[in-house]
């Protein structure tokens, strides 16, 4: 997993990644938003709904955390091994929205994400047991939680986009 020397090397790395990702859903029709195509495992509309689920669970966690409440992660009624529900609920919270709708509010979460990370000190960010939440049996820092769910799949899912560009109708 990379590493990072500086928040404002997170916060530009997450910016790059995002706006290229973005960028890949501006020729996808609305209509095709939940064609689902056999060799991608997301269609258009999941793709961003997973994203939002994300970034918006790890901005809910920070809240409820400073708030005094106990979270619960990944999310209450989910356990890690067993994600697939939750990537379900992402789907049915957010997938009723338009790709542009969507899109917008993925750009919302990833500004106000960028926002909270400047407000952290370095210690916060990049040494493990700072936040509660984030305290697990594989003590990541913050930083590795924000990677792991920005950077990692805006990256990622950027192939998977331009690969379900190439093979759905659209292309026809």
């Amino acid at each position: 997993m990379r590493t990072y020397e500086t928040k404002q090397e997170l916060i530009a790395e997450i910016k790059k990644r995002y706006e290229k990702y973005d960028v890949e859903f501006e020729q996808v029709p609305e209509t095709l938003k939940n064609e689902r195509i056999e060799e991608v495992d997301k269609t258009p509309s999941e793709n961003l709904s997973y994203q939002l689920g994300w970034v918006n669970l790890i901005l809910q966690w920070e809240k409820d955390e400073k708030a005094g409440k106990v979270v619960t992660t990944p999310a209450p009624g989910y356990k890690w091994n067993n994600l697939g529900g939750l990537y379900q609920s992402f789907y049915e919270t957010y997938g009723k929205y338009s790709l542009t709708e969507q899109r917008r509010m993925l750009n919302n979460s990833v500004t106000e994400l960028c926002e909270w990370l400047q407000t952290l000190s370095d210690k916060e960010l990049f040494e493990p047991g700072q936040r509660d939440w984030a305290t697990t049996k594989a003590m990541w820092p913050v930083y590795k939680w924000v990677h792991i769910n920005t950077v990692a799949p805006f990256t990622n899912f950027r192939t998977k986009i331009r690969k379900w560009k190439k093979l759905s109708k659209h292309s026809e």
